[in-house]
């Protein structure tokens, strides 16, 4: 197998498993996906960021039309509306901020992440009622900035919805619809700038099949893990997270 074969088979299987993460937990594609990358040097990141976009709308997507879930619950509006300004804000702000304190931005994020995650996992019952419609919108403007700046906007809504007296189909569907329409605008304010190269459209265009097949196997089947295992896989997510972008953040302002 030549080494190009083999990098492309290596990145289908890196998406498989992604995937398959993004339709249990309702989110950790980029997470996954771009770690496994990083962490191999595979194909250049940019390159992968980029396709991950692309995927992550298809996978969003695909996962709620075999649900058949395409539609807007009214308690997530105001988190797509905020979420929305929040994305063109972080954007635009982080043309702005200097490097040092991008980094130092990155750092109180990754320990609020982390606390988020504990915090989390420490919650036994869901909250005794649904949040506020302001809690929804300013979570979803703390998502939105969060991707705009860092292209991490899971861990705010993951820890509000996970926290909803909600059945895990609804939070699932409510993530996959926020995720989606968010990738959405990001594709839209990204490719008019043309930075997406004709590798990242390859990746893409490579995982479109693989992202078909596998969120639409997990998408008509019930979670194989219990709540409580799934709860853990959700915190162990959100800390690597944390972790991952403290550390990082650390080392680039060394």
């Amino acid at each position: 197998m030549s080494a190009q074969l083999w990098t492309h088979a290596t990145f289908l299987v890196f998406v498989a498993g992604a995937v398959y993460a993004q339709a249990l937990t309702g989110f950790a594609l980029a997470l996954i996906l771009l770690g496994l990358i990083g962490a191999t040097n595979l194909v250049p990141l940019t390159d992968a960021v980029n396709a991950t976009t692309i995927i992550g709308l298809s996978t969003a997507w695909t996962f709620l039309w075999r649900r058949r879930a395409l539609n807007v619950e009214r308690l997530i509006v105001p988190t797509l509306v905020a979420s929305a300004v929040g994305i063109v804000a972080g954007a635009l702000l982080l043309t702005w901020l200097a490097d040092t304190a991008y980094e130092a931005l990155r750092l109180i994020l990754g320990i609020s992440i982390v606390g988020c995650a504990l915090s989390l996992w420490r919650t036994s019952k869901p909250l005794p009622a649904l949040s506020s419609p302001r809690v929804f919108a300013v979570t979803g403007g703390i998502a939105g900035l969060m991707a705009g700046m860092f292209s991490a906007p899971g861990p705010p809504l993951v820890y509000l919805l996970y926290r909803q007296p909600l059945s895990l189909a609804r939070i699932q569907n409510a993530l996959m619809v926020i995720f989606g329409l968010g990738t959405a605008l990001r594709l839209l304010i990204v490719v008019p700038s043309g930075q997406f190269s004709p590798l990242a459209l390859q990746l893409a265009a490579e995982a479109l099949p693989v992202v078909f097949f596998v969120t639409s196997y997990a998408a008509r089947r019930p979670s194989p893990l219990s709540p409580k295992l799934l709860k853990g896989l959700i915190c162990a997510l959100l800390i690597t997270t944390g972790l991952g972008m403290g550390l990082s953040a650390i080392l680039a302002m060394r």
